[in-house]
């Protein structure tokens, strides 16, 4: 019996029709901004990646064509062709135009899904100005065509395939989306594509993915044999790690559980979960499961290597954090899969808990009694975390007594404002006392508090909180913001909506604003997250002819400003290099950089949390080798203020 016959019409399920789609679309893709676009064309790279999962394909190939079209091949099965006898239609065209038809909702056709949604092809379809689908199975090709989701004429078999189909067998599907759709572009984001495609790889090990970008001419293609244990060895790139990856995997009935764990030098943890191929950034329970396994084991082997004397108290979770990075990956059915939370990212299917919990128990229980000096390796870091944790908590607590955590005592150097509403009010932290008294006289003190750094912050990449809160420039900016730090921070408590990084335009400048971020995405990442971190962005350049005075911000502005100066007048253009922030006196400052009319506020986002995260510990960490080659590979790109 040949594959694609085990695959045939009787496995396709009809649920709904497409007639909703088109009139509420943002019920079905989210949105129907440039990220609608990208989820469309996920939903179709998902149903290659169901016969992927399914054992069925081996190659999946995206092309972005020069007009516009996304095309999806596979080499899988195939979808069918031949007509359901319940509905008098061919298999493929009900997969293509009813909501929810197809075999991933027949329990003997896919165990396991990639959607999160599983709304298919059909709503892609359904919001596509054209959709075209091809099929090779037994030898032979088929084609359908669809404008707006409607066909254009019945499944047809056919000579020629007009999408240039690559592989012996499988399923072709190129689209264009609907511009009375997708209003804002019907152009994806190359880079999140890239970036949720090679996630995809490591998930799917030995699967070729690959994309060919037309109109960039740009090829990029992901294969990964070593499955997680890839993705594991590309999160710890660049960092000292202790030992080789230690890896689990474990079915239960109709479950997998696959498990990746391995700790390095820093201070730092690392953890990504996955359900099927959908990343679960909430977590859920088998992150739950897993982390409760993790510290009991740690526990049960620490109890056996310490004497009573040295084993103090127990290992808590926030203990074994310290250095880890590791992957949980579950497989399951998909028509089982419970999601909760706000993004619909958090697995809580409460069953799945106690499966990895005792899949990693019993596994490390073993490990750690038969790789002794892997066991002592990684328990020895767990007690120094241990020890650094309980040197903040006295710390944290020693300043709490105080107060000055909760808001009690303000840092005297810090101009608040009189507006009480987080979401009206903004702080800027500004280099140095000499900008910082600048910024004062300029500012709106309703809304505007400044608070002067002076010197270089602490670099926080690899410092525990106690030796964080003593350094007296981050304690104040942790006291400023009101929402304290470690455990007990509370983001609800945050005083100001909009806190605005503002330095020098110099090498300093940018190191000091370097700095901040790493205090931010290492100890108030939420910050970030929620929008609420910025950068200044104070003008480079001062132009004046006479009377007439314009700034420009790039040194491209400066010479567009410059000529049209010189356009208007032969007057001699009078330009001005802005070297500090106390440079300016309050007006300029006000007028160029604060007053939210004219200013350039630059949002600090977080695209890619584990390229972020690399970066953070490439730049800032301890290991020379990955920055000196960062910075001889980057060289080039450096712009010189001499």
């Amino acid at each position: 019996m040949s594959k694609s016959s085990e695959y045939g019409a009787e496995s396709i399920v009809v649920l709904e029709g497409l007639e909703p789609v088109r009139k509420r679309p943002g019920m079905y893709i989210g949105t129907t901004s440039q990220e609608g676009v990208n989820h469309c064309l996920n939903e179709i790279i998902d149903n290659s990646i169901d016969e992927s999962l399914a054992g069925f394909c081996k190659n999946v190939l995206i092309t972005l064509d020069e007009n516009g079209y996304m095309t999806v091949f596979d080499d899988g099965r195939g979808i069918p062709v031949e007509v359901v006898p319940k509905y008098k239609t061919s298999a493929l065209e009900l997969v293509m135009t009813k909501l929810h038809a197809g075999g991933k909702f027949n329990q003997g056709a896919y165990k396991i899904s990639g959607g999160l949604h599983g709304v298919g092809a059909s709503v892609v379809n359904a919001l596509s100005d054209h959709f075209i689908v091809e099929v090779k199975r037994n030898n032979k090709l088929y084609r359908q065509e669809y404008k707006k989701g409607i066909p254009e004429y019945k499944v047809k078999q056919v000579k020629e395939s007009i999408l240039n189909f690559p592989f012996k067998e499988g399923t072709a599907v190129s689209f264009f989306p609907d511009k009375s759709i997708f209003t804002e572009t019907v152009e994806i984001n190359y880079a999140t594509l890239k970036k949720q495609l090679k996630e995809r790889a490591y998930l799917i090990k030995s699967v070729d993915f690959k994309i060919e970008n037309k109109k960039t001419k740009d090829r990029t293609s992901y294969f990964f044999d070593g499955g997680i244990i890839s993705l594991l060895n590309d999160l710890n790139r660049g960092k000292k790690t202790l030992h080789e990856p230690i890896y689990i995997l474990k079915s239960v009935e109709d479950k997998e559980v696959e498990v990746v764990i391995q700790y390095n030098d820093s201070i730092n943890e690392n953890v990504y979960s996955f359900v099927n191929v959908i990343n679960t950034h909430e977590g859920g329970a088998h992150l739950t499961g897993f982390r409760i396994a993790l510290t009991k084991s740690i526990n049960t082997y620490a109890r056996r290597e310490l004497s009573e004397k040295d084993a103090g108290d127990p290992l808590t979770g926030e203990d074994v954090k310290e250095g880890l990075t590791a992957i949980v990956y579950v497989k399951m059915p998909s028509t089982n899969l419970q999601f909760e939370g706000q993004t619909k990212t958090k697995l809580g299917n409460n069953e799945v808990q106690a499966i990895v919990q005792q899949a990693v128990s019993e596994y490390l229980d073993v490990y750690f009694e038969e790789n002794p000096k892997v066991g002592r390796e990684i328990l020895g870091k767990i007690l120094l975390a241990q020890k650094a944790r309980l040197a903040a908590k006295a710390a944290r607590e020693a300043v709490l007594r105080k107060g000055a955590l909760e808001g009690a005592t303000l840092p005297g150097k810090l101009a608040d404002c009189s507006e009480k509403d987080p979401a009206l009010s903004e702080l800027f932290l500004v280099e140095g006392n000499s900008a910082g008294g600048t910024a004062k006289q300029g500012r709106n003190r309703r809304f505007q508090a400044i608070l002067p750094l002076r010197g270089k912050v602490l670099n926080t990449e690899r410092a525990y909180l106690d030796k964080v809160l003593a350094f007296k420039e981050i304690k104040d900016l942790v006291i400023a913001l009101g929402m304290g730090i470690g455990e007990t921070i509370d983001y609800k408590k945050l005083r100001y909506h909009k806190v605005a990084i503002m330095t020098d335009a110099d090498v300093d400048g940018e190191h000091i604003r370097t700095l901040l971020l790493t205090f931010f995405f290492r100890h108030m990442p939420q910050i970030i997250q929620n929008g609420h971190l910025y950068v200044a962005q104070p003008p480079l350049y001062k132009m004046q002819q006479g009377k007439k005075i314009q700034y420009a911000y790039s040194e491209e502005e400066k010479e567009k400003e410059v000529a049209s100066f010189q356009k208007a007048s032969p007057a001699t253009v009078n330009v001005q290099r802005y070297k500090g922030l106390g440079e300016m006196n309050p007006e300029q400052l006000w007028e160029t950089t604060m007053n939210p009319d004219n200013r350039i506020l630059k949002q600090v986002t977080i695209e890619d949390m584990q390229e972020t995260d690399r970066v953070f510990a490439m730049l800032m960490g301890d290991e020379v080798p990955p920055r000196k080659k960062f910075i001889v590979t980057h060289a080039k790109l450096a712009n010189l203020d001499i």
